[in-house]
């Protein structure tokens, strides 16, 4: 998987969101579930450039992107619980629009200070657009097409992490079922690139 390192992120990166997301908020809804393709920018992969915004309008989020690397234990380190919550990309995954997996994390819940971020993710459907701004100027445009929820002790770690050979995101929190020590289930969003549009001159 070059270097992106499937043992970090399968051993830690999702036991570390779930004891994070451990916080205030009512269950998000179940989401339908596809395995339809839709159409994908197959023939073209962006540059490497780290995305800073994402951007997904059927739910309302708009928000600026952090680097997540690794803890000192090893896992995969996730967004900070703060009021002004954010998404974040882990930086040893392909960057939007590169061909692979580009993994972002985000909260639902972020403890006294309520929503988080991915806070509605389960709501999306098949063909609803994902916008990630890199920091090149380019807006990498992509389009779901598949919102699974999955238990958290049965992760589809091949299916999140293996690789692929278009540039495609995967976007992880947590849901289902409140338990002592966070949530039941995962809510995992496949979307692939559907187009690109570069900056304009003077924009960056």
């Amino acid at each position: 998987m070059s270097s992106f390192s499937r043992r970090a992120v399968t051993a830690g990166a999702l036991a570390s969101l779930l004891t994070a997301c451990a916080g205030h908020g009512t269950t998000p809804p179940r989401p339908r579930t596809t395995a339809s393709p839709v159409p994908a920018d197959r023939g073209r992969s962006l540059v490497r450039s780290a995305p800073v915004r994402l951007l997904i309008p059927a739910i309302g989020v708009d928000t600026p992107v952090i680097r997540l690397g690794l803890a000192s234990d090893g896992t995969v380190q996730v967004p900070p619980v703060t009021a002004h919550d954010r998404a974040g990309w882990y930086r040893h995954s392909p960057t939007p629009g590169e061909a692979g997996p580009s993994v972002l994390l985000g909260h639902v819940t972020v403890g006294p200070y309520g929503d988080g971020v991915f806070r509605h993710l389960a709501r999306l459907h098949r063909g609803e657009r994902i916008t990630a701004r890199l920091e090149n100027g380019t807006a990498a445009e992509f389009a779901v097409t598949a919102v699974r929820t999955v238990p958290r002790t049965d992760f589809p770690a091949d299916d999140v992490y293996g690789d692929v050979d278009r540039p495609e995101l995967r976007l992880i929190t947590c849901g289902g079922a409140r338990t002592g020590d966070g949530y039941a289930d995962n809510v995992i969003v496949f979307a692939a690139l559907s187009g690109a549009k570069s900056p304009t001159p003077g924009e960056r």
